[in-house]
């Protein structure tokens, strides 16, 4: 990441805080589904994509 990678997030409207919110959520989901993974967590059956 460099500082041009988010001037299109500003060019759009989006605040420092949106931003920095976005960032978060999307750390913590990257985090919570490596886990998922390394523990064998099967997805639940109502949700979408490839079953094991």
């Amino acid at each position: 990441m460099q500082a041009s990678d988010i001037d299109p997030l500003r060019a759009i409207g989006l605040t420092e805080r949106d931003i920095v919110d976005a960032t978060q959520v999307i750390s913590y989901f990257n985090y919570i589904n490596r886990i998922a993974d390394a523990l064998g967590v099967d997805r639940e059956a109502w949700m979408p994509g490839d079953q094991r």
